[in-house]
């Protein structure tokens, strides 16, 4: 490294739910913490994948459990898409079409 800090987005959310940055080269004890971190939530979201591939499967699966799965699922992909951001990676963002509806954004080139 250069010893010029980098803002990095952090995977969690401050006290009223804003983004949380944090300038660093990535050396230091709070970005080894948001590394831990991000490894755990990543697994999560592995773990869930495999969790609703046995639920899809079996067709006693209830409404209220593919719901609750969901709602997991939700969390977890709005995790991954943080560490995505904060990774650079340069997926583009989905824009509200309204309630119930998801427009797509076309890649940016």
């Amino acid at each position: 490294m250069d010893g010029i800090g980098r803002a990095r987005l952090l995977p969690w959310a401050g006290p009223e739910g804003e983004r949380c940055y944090l300038i660093t080269d990535g050396s230091g004890s709070v970005s080894r913490v948001a590394d831990t971190i991000e490894s755990v939530q990543l697994g999560m979201a592995g773990e869930l994948l495999g969790h609703a591939a046995d639920m899809l499967a079996d067709r006693r699966a209830t409404s209220g459990q593919l719901r609750f799965l969901l709602a997991r699922m939700a969390e977890a992909l709005t995790d991954v898409l943080r560490i995505a951001e904060s990774r650079d990676v340069g997926f583009p963002a989905p824009a509200c079409d309204g309630p119930g509806g998801i427009e797509e954004t076309a890649p940016q080139a």
